[in-house]
């Protein structure tokens, strides 16, 4: 049996490899003749092209990896069905469980690197990926923006409710303070309805505003019409830039974002769903195996294309399954946590209720 398990994983991991490095070729081709006339329309040298999708690599590598699992898995398996060896491995007293062992073992061990893959390689490179599409092809570059939120300082939070570009101000602004030594206590708060900036003096003034100081159980209030702030870190044109896609953050910055908006008093839900769906797509290789090994292992008619057709529906069946329950727990209908996991859970139970139902 070891020397079959071996045989096994040796021909999954070829096989996977293979298909995806042929996913991404065909995506890059893809996207290269979507975006070829912005590329020209910009003149963005080839260097810079390289370079964008060599970046764009692991974001791509993220996303087809359940598929390209899946593939290896079917081949595999369809090769040796055809070749009448899975119907000899059953004889010899191989039950369907302890045929699916060596897949689910690799896919688990893929499935963990691509936890660190996407929480940490994936976001640096998107980084660099974002910088490129703001700078060379003006992609992301906005004139005005609504919910701005960022960290200004290690200890301080700013957030704007909307902002004009061309005005250079802000309305509905806060800024929350805090001890460098306790991250999670606030010692100071500034709240106001409008922001304006001074190109002269390079300063912000804040207008009809609150600001409040905090020590221990103590709050000291006093009221402004117009009160000027100088050591904000940002000038106008930094304020847009300052926007950090949940693409770009890794799993460490997610949780820490997460963090001090709660301690700002501000909804985190948005970046805990990102937080949890990230680690709950890792897992989607997974799914994806136990759902195509047992269809794949008897003969059917129409082949591996066929048997192939169906497990890409499901997987991307489970794919907009998982898009429809984030929006569900953007909307707070569900916990974060639930809703990272919840079209995990489901298609888990799907596949073990399929792999109970496959002749063993």
């Amino acid at each position: 049996m070891k020397i079959v398990d071996k045989y096994l994983i040796k021909q999954f991991l070829i096989t996977f490899v293979f298909a995806l490095i042929t996913f991404l070729a065909i995506f890059i081709v893809i996207d290269i003749m979507e975006h070829i006339d912005e590329f020209i329309d910009f003149e963005v040298p080839f260097i810079i092209i390289l370079k964008y999708y060599l970046v764009f690599l692991p974001q791509m590598i993220r996303y087809m990896t359940p598929i390209s699992v899946l593939l290896a898995a079917l081949f595999v398996t369809g090769k040796l069905s055809d070749l009448n060896e899975v119907t000899a491995l059953k004889a010899s007293g191989m039950s369907l469980y302890r045929y699916m062992l060596p897949f689910i073992a690799t896919t688990i061990l893929i499935s963990i690197f691509s936890i660190y893959f996407g929480g940490y390689i994936s976001p640096a490179a998107n980084k660099i990926k974002v910088n490129i599409e703001r700078n060379y092809m003006n992609w992301g570059t906005f004139t005005s923006g609504n919910n701005i939120f960022f960290q200004d300082t290690r200890t301080r939070i700013v957030s704007i409710s909307a902002y004009n570009v061309s005005t250079e101000e802000a309305n509905i602004i806060s800024i929350q303070d805090f001890n460098p030594k306790n991250i999670t206590k606030m010692v100071k708060r500034i709240d106001a309805k409008r922001m304006k900036y001074d190109s002269l003096s390079t300063k912000w003034t804040l207008i009809d505003g609150v600001n409040r100081n905090f020590t221990n159980s103590t709050e000291r209030l006093q009221k402004f019409e117009k009160m000027e702030i100088s050591n904000l870190h940002f000038a106008p044109k930094d304020i847009i830039k300052k926007q950090i896609k949940n693409e770009e953050m890794t799993l460490s910055e997610l949780h820490q974002v997460a963090t001090e908006e709660l301690a700002a008093g501000n909804d985190p839900t948005r970046v805990n769903i990102e937080y949890h769906s990230r680690i709950a797509f890792a897992f989607a290789s997974i799914i994806t195996v136990l759902f195509g090994l047992p269809l794949s292992t008897n003969k059917r008619k129409g082949g591996l294309a066929l048997q192939f057709g169906i497990n890409l529906l499901i997987t991307f069946t489970y794919l907009v399954f998982m898009s429809i329950s984030q929006a569900f727990g953007k909307n707070g209908v569900m916990s974060p946590i639930l809703t990272g996991w919840f079209a995990n859970i489901v298609f888990l139970l799907a596949a073990l209720i399929n792999i109970a139902r496959t002749p063993k």
